[in-house]
């Protein structure tokens, strides 16, 4: 296995890195509230600045940037590592963003309340081929409660949001099969993959499994947390894994395939890019990193 190298430093909590064509990344600093380019040699552009809590972040199909923005965390900051901790005190209100990467300006596309969904702490974010999008509500914690969320699908022009999931478990990472046939998405506390039957745009089979439309494919043992997601071209479904920090990569079938440690305890993203594929990018959130490093297999090629 490559080495990581790292590419950029002072980063303020980095995730959703989206990996673009001219070989820069373009990632969320969540406790900055803004979009930043970085570039192929380490140096960083301000891309946009949405407030709140830009968190995912993906290239939708009209070349924009979409961004779920949980409406922002407190923050600690706890030997060298830099913390999420619970709802803002000027917490803004989860919502759904649209970012065009060129002006920076920034639309909001869906707010809480609207089509009658409630939305806390939106995650993350996948498109399918149909130019429609998923995404994880992982919701608020508070001091002696937590939000009960679900996982969403909306259409990208504004027409459209329905809450298809729920309840989900703090559901955190989302992706898609390279058939598009299985939706993903990573529970963070409970640490459990879940995978789910996509039999349309925007549905899945409420019958999958015993307890629903949710079936467990896989859970680790240990000091571990899951957080967001990333499936490369042989289909497995790569997690990125706080405490005993890495990515786990789980097969299909819900087996370990390999864990690729990393020296990070919020290890939080990963994304691939480069003409092949094979260059990862992952987001070292807790020390405000973007490293990458050759992975064994090219990642899976988005939608958009």
């Amino acid at each position: 296995m490559a080495e990581l190298e790292i590419i950029a430093e002072g980063l303020r909590f980095p995730e959703g890195p989206v990996a673009m064509p001219d070989g820069s990344v373009i990632l969320v600093e969540i406790a900055a509230g803004r979009i930043t380019r970085v570039m192929a040699d380490g140096s960083t552009q301000v891309v946009a600045e949405p407030g709140g809590g830009p968190n995912g972040l993906a290239m939708g199909p009209d070349g924009k940037l979409y961004c779920c923005n949980n409406g922002g965390f407190n923050w600690v900051e706890n030997m060298g590592h830099l913390m999420p901790h619970g709802q803002a005190d000027d917490y803004s209100g989860g919502r759904i963003e649209r970012i065009d990467p060129a002006t920076g300006a920034v639309e909001t596309l869906y707010k809480d309340g609207d089509f009658g969904c409630a939305l806390r702490g939106p995650n993350d974010i996948v498109f399918d081929a149909h130019g429609g999008f998923w995404f994880t509500d992982h919701g608020k914690n508070r001091p002696r409660e937590r939000d009960i969320t679900g996982i969403f699908y909306a259409k990208a022009d504004g027409s459209h949001l329905e809450e298809v999931i729920f309840p989900s478990e703090n559901p955190n990472g989302i992706g898609l099969s390279p058939d598009g046939k299985t939706l993903y998405a990573a529970e963070t506390y409970t640490c459990r993959l879940m995978a789910f039957n996509v039999i349309a745009p925007g549905k899945v089979d409420d019958m999958a499994g015993p307890g629903g439309p949710g079936i467990p494919l896989y859970r680790p043992a240990g000091y571990k947390f899951f957080d967001s997601l990333g499936v490369d071209s042989a289909g497995n479904i790569c997690v990125a894994t706080i405490g005993e920090s890495g990515i786990s990569v789980v097969s299909p079938a819900g087996e370990l395939v390999e864990f690729v440690a990393t020296p990070d305890i919020f290890t939080t993203n990963i994304c691939w890019g480069g003409e092949d594929l094979y260059t990862a990018y992952i987001t070292l959130s807790g020390t405000g990193r973007l490293a990458r490093m050759r992975w064994p297999r090219p990642g899976l090629k988005l939608n958009f």
